[in-house]
């Protein structure tokens, strides 16, 4: 049986210009992960995740669940997929944590290295693009992708 990817990017916009403690320092759903097509690469879940991680990766971000601050269209596109309890998975990574990862940790057997399941040259590349934009003018803490398998 397969494993697809869902997820969203979000950003906090006003967090940066306002401080985190403004009441209009919220989330925002940014783009839907579907219309980047990073397709659904075991070893790439498993080093970001965590997900069907018999590679042996050390996961980034496995077991967060979705944020309790997550945007309403986030919350939206997540209730409109399906039963929750059905989402495996389900976690989430800022883009400042992304940046400061070691992107050439190898899986277990040491051959396959994280940037080359996940990195730049990847089907995981729009994903980066997207966010980094997006880190660029809100800040890197203040963007997140937000994911769930089935």
């Amino acid at each position: 049986m397969s494993t697809d990817v869902y997820g969203m990017i979000e950003c906090r916009p006003m967090a940066r210009l306002w401080g985190e403690d403004d009441e209009d320092a919220v989330w925002h759903a940014a783009i839907d992960l579907f219309l980047l097509d990073p397709g659904n690469a075991y070893n790439a879940l498993a080093c970001l995740f965590g997900v069907r991680n018999g590679f042996g990766f050390r996961p980034l971000a496995e077991g967060r669940g979705l944020p309790a601050d997550a945007s309403g269209g986030l919350r939206d596109t997540f209730r409109a997929w399906g039963d929750p309890s059905d989402a495996r998975g389900t976690t989430w990574i800022s883009w400042a944590e992304l940046e400061a990862a070691d992107w050439d940790e190898t899986d277990a057997s040491g051959r396959l290295s994280r940037r080359s399941a996940a990195g730049a040259g990847t089907r995981w590349a729009p994903v980066w693009d997207v966010m980094r934009t997006l880190a660029g003018l809100h800040g890197p803490s203040y963007v997140r992708l937000v994911v769930w398998c089935d």
